[in-house]
């Protein structure tokens, strides 16, 4: 289990999820949303150096989908569970 830590809308979320479970968020999204490269399902060894470094391409892989994406489905949201995503005030223009 990875515990993976996303900035959203100015807010952390925290999501503990095995590598199985990203990889089948990842497969839905791509029907959906452009995505990024996921993190190589092949680990040769499980040492604590190498999860972490899986652990740390799993958060990016996140992290991308979010700063990439201005709309995201709902499995997305549902998978950190976030129910609300606030919207940030845009600008105001002068004039």
């Amino acid at each position: 289990v990875f515990k993976i830590e996303v900035l959203m809308s100015g807010r952390k979320h925290f999501v503990e999820k095995r590598y199985s479970e990203f990889h089948a968020l990842h497969k839905k999204l791509k029907k959906f949303i452009r995505t990024p490269e996921m993190p190589s399902k092949h680990v040769r060894n499980w040492v604590p150096k190498v999860l972490e470094q899986r652990r740390q391409g799993l958060e990016l892989y996140l992290q991308t989908v979010i700063l990439e994406n201005e709309e995201l489905p709902k499995i997305f949201l549902d998978f950190l569970n976030v129910r609300h995503v606030p919207t940030l005030p845009k600008a105001e223009s002068c004039g």
